[in-house]
């Protein structure tokens, strides 16, 4: 059974870290591109970063880009999203889903060709 697990999830002040863990199972995660988005409490579910496979070249969206780093450890059939100096407004349950191909499209919204989606991780930012 193919399946993503999200985890690392927690509340974390302003200016904290986290690293959330994608692990698969049924499947070997690193001949596929990878994408993380999340959905805020009354917002549009929206996309966070892609890893592709091969080279890992990864993919931000402008909010991310310095902050968020996504990285791949294949032996682990796992993808990692690291945040720094995180913010009130990235609260959100944050997910993973499994491109139907190894290369990202570039376009970190873009939703389409997701075929598989873990259950979500929660965020909190909050003092």
């Amino acid at each position: 059974q193919v399946q993503l697990v999200e985890s690392g999830g927690d509340l974390v002040q302003p200016g904290g870290s986290l690293k959330l863990s994608c692990a698969a199972s049924g499947f070997t995660l690193d001949y596929y591109a990878i994408g993380w988005f999340r959905q805020a409490p009354g917002k549009e579910r929206e996309g966070v970063s892609c890893i592709s496979s091969g080279d890992g070249h990864t993919f931000y969206a402008d909010f991310a880009e310095g902050r968020f780093t996504n990285s791949r450890d294949n032996a682990k059939n796992t993808v990692y999203l690291q945040m720094i100096s995180l913010k009130p407004e990235d609260t959100a349950v944050y997910y993973c889903a499994v491109y139907r191909g190894p290369y990202c499209s570039g376009d970190v919204s873009q939703e389409w060709g997701f075929d598989t989606w873990g259950q979500g991780t929660q965020v909190t930012v909050s003092s």
